[in-house]
C-alpha cells in the first residue's frame, strides 16, 4: 500500500480493477479546501490515458512491475518471438502490446514489463532510439536545404517516416521509437 505522496512518473497501481501506469500528476493545494492529486493513467492492457483526481492522502494499491530485458528474433504470422537473453526461453507476444512494432529490427534487444505475481506480460518498449537504414526515398535536389523540408522514406523494416532532403538512399538514421520522427544520420 502507498499512499499520494508516493506517485512518481512510471508507478504502476492497480486502480478501478485493471492496471495503471502512472503518465503524469501534479500535487494542488488550493486556497480553499483540502489538497489533491490530479494524474494521467495508462492501462497498461489497454493503451487508454484516461485522467483522474486522488484526494490527498489517500490509499493506492501498488502493483510489482518486472522490467526484463530480451531481443526480438523473428516475426511469426501473427506475434512476435523474443528471447530472454539469461535463460535462453522464447516467448511470443502481440503486436499491440508493443509500442512501435513498425520499427522493430531483428537481433534488437527489448525491454518487456510482465505482472510479477501472475507472470502477466504488460507491455514491451523499444530503446528510445534505434538506427534503420533508408530502403528508400526520392533524391534530394542540391542546394535545396536552407529550409527544414521533409520527404518521405521507407525504412528497411516497411515503416514510413518523413526524413530530411540531404538523407540518401542507404544511409543509416536514428529514429526516436516514442514518436516515429527523425533524429539524426548516423556516420558509417
Amino acid at each position: 500500500m502507498a499512499t499520494t505522496a508516493d506517485f512518481r512518473n512510471g508507478l504502476c497501481i492497480e486502480f478501478n480493477g485493471s492496471l495503471y501506469t502512472i503518465v503524469s500528476f501534479q500535487h494542488v493545494k488550493p486556497g480553499k479546501g483540502g489538497a489533491f492529486v490530479r494524474s494521467k493513467l495508462k492501462n497498461l492492457h489497454t493503451g487508454r490515458v484516461i485522467d483522474n483526481t486522488f484526494n490527498a492522502g489517500v490509499k493506492i494499491t501498488t502493483a510489482r512491475i518486472e522490467r526484463r530485458k530480451y531481443q526480438f528474433l523473428y516475426k511469426d504470422s501473427d506475434s512476435f518471438c523474443l528471447m530472454n537473453n539469461q535463460t535462453y526461453e522464447q516467448i511470443n507476444v502481440q503486436e499491440s502490446q508493443i509500442n512501435a512494432p513498425q520499427l522493430l529490427k531483428e537481433g534488437v534487444e527489448i525491454e518487456v514489463m510482465v505482472h510479477a505475481e501472475t507472470e502477466e506480460i504488460l507491455a514491451c518498449e523499444l530503446p528510445n532510439t534505434v538506427e534503420l537504414e533508408v530502403q528508400y526515398t526520392e533524391p534530394g535536389l542540391k542546394g535545396d536545404t536552407a529550409t527544414n523540408t521533409l520527404k518521405p522514406a521507407t525504412l528497411e523494416t516497411g515503416a514510413e517516416i518523413n526524413i530530411p532532403l540531404f538523407v540518401n538512399i542507404g544511409d543509416i538514421i536514428r529514429v526516436d521509437t516514442r514518436d516515429n520522427t527523425y533524429v539524426e544520420r548516423v556516420k558509417k
